[in-house]
């Protein structure tokens, strides 16, 4: 009976120093994870690294600090520069978000995250995917309707204007495209993408009615309707649609920069108060 107490103790004993042990490396983690913040916001990014893999290494079910790292490794990301260390932070970004998704597959920034990097890889077909998903966890993220619009028109656009280019129709001309079968190959292939991307652009434009870039990229839309249009008069109905979003374009920011304005202005009152 002693001994089996003995035992007992010790047991006990050493499940209390294992504990004591993990709590310190949790607070060793949140440690350095407070380190690379600060690095970090200094712009620092390089020693914020740093710090996030060992805030990683005494917690690996740290996801703050996972987040912290792939953000960190995308802020040294320069889209459109290709050289080997560059791509080396976009694929080292990548992969820690993928990370944070294999433990939280909901996870909104990890998600909007390597759809954007995607996106500025040009790697489309890929970024629609990305932000078709962020959409499933936050239909209401106009960023993600913003740029499936986009990347619709990015492939509408150069098809319809190949198009133009055989029928030696200059960007002035009116259209629609007036040979009728080029005009059906070309609906063919971009009426049902345009219409895609025009109702994400509307659902950007309903989160937000002061969403300039939604709204010009509408208009956009609009014209590649017009070109494949059955008559004159419904190309003309869909370039009058797209001259009011021209117009609407202008509102907005004019909306925008009198809102920014009353901020900067209030700024002011409050550090004279």
């Amino acid at each position: 009976m002693r001994l089996n107490l003995q035992r007992y103790t010790t047991a006990l004993a050493a499940l209390v120093l294992l504990l004591a042990a993990a709590g310190c490396r949790r607070l060793q983690s949140r440690d350095n994870l407070n380190k690379g913040v600060r690095e970090y916001k200094g712009a620092k990014f390089a020693e914020a690294v740093k710090y996030f893999q060992l805030a990683i290494e005494l917690d690996p079910d740290f996801t703050t600090a996972r987040l912290y790292l792939a953000t960190a490794y995308m802020s040294q990301w320069i889209p459109g520069a290709d050289s080997e260390e560059n791509n080396k932070y976009a694929k080292a970004a990548e992969d820690n978000f993928k990370l944070v998704l294999d433990k939280d597959p909901n996870d909104k920034l990890a998600l909007a995250s390597i759809g954007s990097i995607y996106y500025n890889q040009k790697k489309f077909d890929i970024a629609k995917e990305w932000n078709e998903r962020l959409l499933k966890v936050d239909p209401q993220n106009k960023e993600a309707h913003y740029t499936l619009g986009v990347i619709a028109w990015g492939k509408a656009y150069p098809i319809r204007g190949e198009a133009r280019n055989r029928l030696s129709m200059r960007p002035e001309d009116p259209g629609p495209l007036k040979d009728k079968k080029v005009r059906e190959e070309v609906k063919g292939k971009n009426l049902a993408v345009v219409q895609e991307g025009l109702a994400n652009l509307q659902e950007a434009v309903k989160i937000d009615n002061n969403y300039d870039d939604a709204l010009a990229y509408i208009n956009l839309m609009h014209r590649e309707l017009a070109d494949i249009a059955d008559t004159t008069e419904d190309y003309k109905k869909e370039i009058a649609l797209a001259d009011d979003f021209v117009q609407k374009t202008l509102d907005a920011k004019k909306r925008k920069a009198e809102e920014a304005e009353k901020k900067a202005s209030k700024g002011i009152q409050n550090d004279l108060k």
